[in-house]
């Protein structure tokens, strides 16, 4: 047995011995992706192989908290049902032997190919800025990867203000008969960037030019590149860390974003425009795309902060992916929208129509902990408008969002959510017609809330005792509820 084979078969069978352990915990999502046990971040590989989806993963299959990185993997074909698959990737070689870091997933020639960085040994222990180099696994039936003998394919950093050991992450696509790939990365003195490569066979890699490079308050790096075209623009989707707060915008430890422009292929420099939050909430980091059967966009992320409590870690997981999510093009900003799969999951829906509600309400039947909430009011009257999810017998726990009309603002207040880190955040919201909308979907231990059909995302991780079930609606006015539906989610 090589020493790769050898290094998944002693990480595969840590994850068999701790997942009978996981999963009786009250926080275990029911309809969200979560590795089997133990440590996940950054999605990786997002992509369509011969028929299934594939999504890999940031793994440490040892311990509940980071550690030496593998590639964890799960395939569905819709999205909401996952196959766990064994682990991928896992460090064995001297260009990885410090992580098989983030990358992505390409099919040639029938194959699957995964470009990923690792990261080497320093000098000595005490080395905290480790060379990172490219490297490519293949696969004939996407579940067994030999690491190319060739590795890294990129081993190197071009000249010019470029950071010499920060580059990581390669997005890799296919256009016309040539390969692309941007890597995240920071100048010399501390400035996010990206870099764009081309090759005409996944292992011979061409520098082109820094496609794009921070301005202002950017952020020291630019992590987990993704570029794509969708509806005529050239979409960079980056999530920069250290970008430095701004009024109520990006209080995140790191934040996660994109700019639209246009890629000129020939310079490999992007012209765009400014940067824009993809997530409006707490836990949302690295997100991937890809493309569908259906030409869709699909986003996934990371539903965590680095850096924040995670108390599932006492029941030996941590972190989960965020639902998958549509890109589209509207009015020259991208919205996200839940994919319509998941309304395969909806069981038992109530719903109230044309009702008024004032002050502190709640409706007969709403409530529980792993549910969809559809909410649409009339706002014509009340300045303020909210809704307390995971409300406990003694109203000692609740997760707040309320809408103030008077600054434009949602707000996701987690301050009494139960155990885990507090916080306030706030997404800049406009009415059209006096009128909210709001999808909520609740799973246990998470929150997503898309406003206005994806205008604004907000994504949190809460932490409510077993019985913080219920769901209580507040306004300062009379509002009318023009229509109110809510589903319990089963998988």
């Amino acid at each position: 047995m090589n020493s790769h084979k050898q290094k998944l078969a002693e990480a595969n069978a840590s994850i068999e011995k701790m997942k009978r352990q996981v999963g009786s915990d009250n926080w275990r999502m029911q309809y969200h992706f979560s590795a089997p046990a133990y440590w996940i971040n950054d999605p990786n590989g997002f992509v369509f192989f011969q028929g299934e989806y594939h999504l890999f993963y940031q793994h440490h299959p040892y311990s509940p908290h980071w550690g030496p990185m593998h590639w964890g993997h799960a395939k569905t074909k819709d999205f909401v049902h996952w196959q766990q698959l064994p682990i991928a990737l896992a460090p064995s070689e001297a260009y990885d032997q410090k992580g098989c870091f983030s990358g992505s997933a390409i099919e040639k020639d029938g194959k699957l190919f995964l470009m990923y960085t690792g990261v080497m040994a320093g000098k000595n222990d005490e080395d905290t800025d480790l060379p990172q180099v490219q490297c490519l696994a293949v696969s004939d039936d996407g579940v067994q990867f030999e690491k190319l003998a060739t590795n890294p394919v990129i081993a190197t950093v071009p000249d010019g203000n470029i950071h010499p050991m920060h580059v990581r992450d390669p997005k890799v696509w296919k256009k016309g008969d040539s390969y692309y790939c941007v890597i995240g990365s920071k100048t010399k003195d501390e400035v996010g960037q990206i870099l764009l490569y081309r090759s005409e066979d996944l292992q011979k890699w061409e520098f082109m030019n820094i496609a794009a490079k921070g301005v202002g308050n950017a952020g020291y790096m630019w992590e987990c590149p993704d570029l794509f075209h969708l509806e005529g623009k050239d979409i960079l989707v980056m999530s920069p860390q250290g970008m430095k707060p701004e009024g109520e915008l990006y209080h995140n430890l790191h934040q996660s974003g994109y700019v639209l422009g246009a890629l000129n292929e020939d310079t490999g420099i992007l012209e765009h425009g400014g940067f824009e939050l993809l997530d409006y909430g707490f836990d949302f980091y690295a997100p991937q795309t890809t493309t569908d059967a259906q030409g869709r966009r699909l986003l996934i992320a990371w539903m965590a902060m680095w850096e924040s409590d995670m108390p599932e870690q006492k029941f030996g997981w941590a972190g989960a992916m965020t639902i998958p999510r549509q890109l589209k093009l509207v009015n020259g900003k991208l919205v996200s929208q839940p994919l319509p799969e998941f309304m395969e999951l909806r069981k038992d829906m109530i719903e109230y129509k044309q009702q008024t509600m004032t002050k502190r309400q709640k409706l007969p039947g709403i409530q529980g902990d792993c549910l969809e909430l559809e909410v649409h009011i009339d706002m014509r009257q009340a300045k303020n408008f909210g809704i307390k999810l995971g409300v406990d017998e003694d109203n000692q726990q609740e997760t707040v969002l309320s809408y103030d009309a008077v600054s434009g603002f949602l707000t996701f207040d987690r301050n009494k959510a139960g155990e885990g880190p507090g916080g306030i955040r706030k997404a800049p919201v406009s009415l059209k017609n006096n009128q909210l909308k709001l999808r909520i979907f609740l799973d246990k231990s998470s929150l997503e809330v898309f406003v206005n059909d994806g205008e604004q995302v907000m994504s949190g991780r809460i932490y409510p005792s077993k019985h913080a079930v219920e769901i209580v609606f507040f306004a300062d006015e009379t509002v009318e509820i023009i229509s109110l539906k809510q589903w319990q989610l089963h998988r």
